[in-house]
């Protein structure tokens, strides 16, 4: 879960979506990491791919915005 990310390469477009994810429905690697918590946050660039998982909503918008993203969200 602490794992760096390069989001330089998403230059095409600089919006990405928050939403929240079920720490239950993730792979099993996954919620290993999860650290008790039911529910993550998940960064996901225009094109539906996912570029991060935090904790907290606001950790989300923090790292979106931290790499010159425009963080919305999407439930």
């Amino acid at each position: 879960m602490n794992t760096a990310f390069d989001f330089s390469k998403f230059e095409q477009g600089r919006t990405v979506y928050i939403r929240p994810v079920k720490v239950a429905d993730l792979p099993e690697d996954m919620r290993q990491h999860a650290g008790g918590s039911e529910e993550l946050y998940a960064v996901h660039a225009s094109d539906g791919e996912r570029l991060a998982l935090v904790k907290e909503r606001n950790l989300a918008f923090i790292l979106a915005r931290q790499n010159d993203m425009s963080p919305v969200t999407v439930h």
